[in-house]
Order: C-alpha cells, then sequence, then structure tokens
C-alpha cells in the first residue's frame, strides 16, 4: 500500500491531522490499534484555539450541536467548616471574537465527527484494529490481527500517545515528571441549569466539576498517591460524601453513581520531548508532550499540533518542496507554545499540590487579583485558550503578590486582538518560503 502521508493513532490529535490533510486532497492512510471505543477517561474540554481550527475544518457547527458551552469557569475556596470564604471566576467572555467559549463533550463523540467528516473524502484511508509495529526507512510496519503488511508513505506521523511507536523509532527519550496526587474521575448525572464549570477547593481538597451534554458532569477528585486502593475498600456512600461535602449541587445526582467500577484513576505526569521531527517523521499531542491535566490542555495542544503540521505537509506536497527540512518549521512554531502551555499548567498544577492553609491562602489570593485586574484576567484567558500568547512580566507577580495595586484600565478590543495569533504566526513559511 502506498500513500502520501502515513499517521499512527487514531485519537484526536491523529484524526485531525487527518481530516486537514485528505480535504487538501492528499492520500491518507491513519491506523487505530483500538478496534473497539477506550474505555479509558481522555480529554474532553475544548478551548477556543481548537474551535477556531475546526471551524476551518467545517466541523464547529457539529460540535457545537454535541457539547456544552462553558462561558466561566467558577473557582471556590472554601474554609475548614466548608464554608465559601473566597469566589473568583476565569470568564470567557473577555476574549474578543467568536470564540469566547470552551465547549464539552464525549471524547468518543467527538472522535466521531471528526472521523465521519474525514471519512467523507475517497482518499481517506482508516485502519481500525490496526497496530503500527515499527518502521523502516520508508514504511510503516502494520499488524491487524495474525496479517502483517507495510504502508509506504513520503511522511510518517506518530499520534499514539504516551506509548509512542514513532517516538521510539525516532530515538528520542522523555523524562517523566511526576506529582504528589492522584485524581478520581468519572461522569455522572447533573442538574439542567448546572452548566458552567466549578473548581472548588480547600486547604487539602479539590474537586473540579465540568458539565456535559445530555445533562451529564465530568468530575475530578484530587487524592494522594496510594489512596485509590484504599478508597475502594469502603462503601461508595464514603465518595458521594467526598463530592457532596465540597458541592452541594451534585447531592442526588453523585448518588447515582452504584458502585466503583466506572470510577477510574488517573495519573497526571509531565514531560516534554526534546524534539518532534526526525528525518520524514513527526511526533504530536501525547507522542511529544504531556501535560498536567488542569483545563484540558493535552488535547487541544494536540489539535493545535495537527492544525500546524497538516498545513505544512499539505503546502510541502502541494509544491513539491518534500525535503524534510521543511518539517522543522512545525516544531518550531509549536515547540515554544507547548512548553509554555506546559509550564502554566505545572504552575496551576502546584498550587493545589501541598496541603497547607498558607498554600491555600495564596492561591485564593493569587485568582482574586488576576480576576480583578483586567490585564492579568485577559492574560490568563489568553494563554489558557491557544488564541495567543502574553507571558506575565515582573509587575503582574507584583500584583498577584499583593505588593501593588490591581489596574483599572480596560484593554480595548483592539488591543486584545493584536495579541491573538494571525495565520502568519501560526504558519509562517507561507511568508518566509519553504526551503
Amino acid at each position: 500500500m502506498k500513500t502520501d502521508v502515513f499517521i499512527g493513532g487514531g485519537g484526536i490529535g491523529g484524526l485531525t491531522l487527518a481530516l486537514k490533510l485528505a480535504r487538501r486532497g492528499f492520500d491518507v492512510v491513519l491506523a487505530e490499534r483500538m478496534a473497539v471505543r477506550s474505555p479509558t477517561y481522555k480529554g474532553e474540554l475544548l478551548q477556543p484555539k481548537s474551535m477556531q481550527i475546526f471551524d476551518g475544518l467545517d466541523v464547529y457547527d457539529a460540535i457545537c450541536d454535541r457539547s456544552n458551552e462553558i462561558k466561566v469557569l467558577d473557582m471556590l475556596e472554601l474554609s475548614s467548616t466548608l464554608k465559601v470564604k473566597d469566589q473568583s471566576f476565569m470568564d470567557y467572555s473577555v476574549l474578543p471574537g467568536k470564540y469566547n467559549a470552551a465547549y464539552m463533550i464525549h471524547h468518543e463523540e467527538l472522535k466521531t465527527i471528526i472521523r465521519k467528516s474525514a471519512c467523507e473524502y475517497d482518499n481517506f484511508h482508516y485502519l481500525k484494529g490496526t497496530a503500527c509495529k515499527g518502521y523502516t526507512e520508508n514504511t510503516a510496519i502494520l499488524q491487524k490481527g495474525a496479517e502483517k503488511f507495510e504502508v509506504e508513505a513520503k511522511f510518517f506521523f506518530g499520534a499514539e500517545g504516551r506509548s509512542s511507536v514513532t517516538r521510539k523509532a525516532m530515538e528520542i527519550e522523555v523524562k517523566q515528571t511526576t506529582y504528589n496526587h492522584h485524581f478520581l474521575t468519572v461522569t455522572f448525572p447533573r442538574a439542567e441549569n448546572f452548566t458552567d464549570g466549578k473548581i472548588i477547593s480547600t486547604y487539602n481538597r479539590f474537586l473540579g466539576l465540568f458539565p456535559l451534554p445530555d445533562n451529564q458532569v465530568r468530575s475530578v477528585y484530587l487524592i494522594p498517591p496510594g489512596d485509590y486502593k484504599t478508597l475502594k475498600e469502603k462503601p461508595i456512600s464514603h465518595f458521594h460524601k467526598l463530592y457532596t461535602d465540597l458541592a452541594p449541587a451534585v447531592d442526588g445526582y453523585v448518588q447515582r453513581l452504584a458502585d466503583w467500577k466506572k470510577i477510574q484513576l488517573m495519573i497526571p505526569v509531565m514531560y516534554h520531548a526534546e524534539s518532534y521531527v526526525k528525518g520524514n517523521k513527526a511526533i504530536i499531542g501525547d507522542a511529544a508532550h504531556a501535560v498536567h491535566p488542569m483545563a484540558g490542555e493535552g488535547m487541544n495542544m494536540a489539535i493545535q499540533d495537527a492544525d500546524v503540521l497538516g498545513e505544512l505537509a499539505a503546502d510541502m506536497l502541494a509544491e513539491e518542496k518534500t525535503d524534510t527540512a521543511n518539517l522543522a518549521w512545525y516544531e518550531k512554531v509549536r515547540y515554544r507554545r507547548a512548553d509554555h502551555v506546559i509550564q502554566l499548567s505545572h504552575l496551576a498544577a502546584l498550587a493545589y499540590s501541598f496541603p497547607y492553609r498558607p498554600v491555600s491562602y495564596l492561591r485564593q489570593r493569587t485568582f482574586e487579583r488576576m480576576e480583578e485586574d483586567p490585564i492579568l484576567h485577559f492574560k490568563q484567558m489568553l494563554n489558557v485558550s491557544g488564541l495567543g500568547l502574553w507571558k506575565e512580566n515582573v509587575r503582574d507577580r507584583f500584583i498577584q503578590g499583593g505588593f501593588m495595586p490591581v489596574r483599572a484600565k480596560e484593554l480595548t478590543e483592539g488591543t486584545k486582538e493584536l495579541k491573538y495569533y494571525k495565520p502568519e504566526d501560526d504558519y509562517p513559511w507561507k511568508v518566509e518560503g519553504l526551503i
């Protein structure tokens, strides 16, 4: 079998990359080792930049129709008696333009939307239940059941996740950073009017609630490493109480979880590969970087990787400039952006990692001042959204720490939009030219 591009991995990143290439008219073979829906929790929160990308791929409306729109993340800090002592907001409406909300969608539903759109093109070939076992210089070695075969391609892109065969073939190693906490995660019913996200914390507890469509909510609850086994030995009513203590709004809903079987353990890690490209191969998403899951960053980074790499590969094929040195443009655009998101997420994770009251106070104070200062609030939402990057400076840090007063001046819509990535930022080779 011959193709223009081979993609290993049929998750959100791999499918987005395939759809982008197929729409440009190039032949794509995608191999997905799973033959059935994955039972493991995957990202479900789509940030504004991802929605902008999906708009360009003509799947924006389909995603909106099957999602729950989130305009606000409500940040609640509770006292030791579980009373609200501080409340702040992460408000997407500070972002000008069309893409000013996040969207919660079931992971498998999102995959189905992208895959169905890609399957409308005859030049897209989806190999379900097919594992990539390795590579030669010009072929991918695949196996489906007992059958083994090869796919010859110009480019080979790995979107297989943390255990990436492509990354291994590129001889790129990653060094994982682990955290002093794990998460329980599960979906259960919610009240119809519970539509905005909530992050609820005390000095030693954390609960995230992110409403899905169909009156459901995805939850993440922080636990110390090693506690999962002990917790599972307790009655399910103990789990219910962990939630209702922090979030009375879920009382009467979380109890519909009858046993521990649907509650998964999620172990956060962080790493960043030293390179994304080698020869005619490149990696995206979790194959290239893993991030602490505070706001769905992992899935959104994979989508953004796919957008840049897909546009680059399509232009290289269209202009017949397939010198593999041109793939360096992908890394040039994405590496710095991904590293910034990884570090921001890491700092956010540290804010909830230490069960001490002084840490809780500093966290509360920081979030409060970030909301009160229009520039800090916009920077936070811009960086989370993926629509642009505006790093915090020394003055910002002093304001967050309470050493300087918050700024009252609002940013104009025009000033905000100047901080957005422009097409020449996402695809600089279109301006500067391929080799």
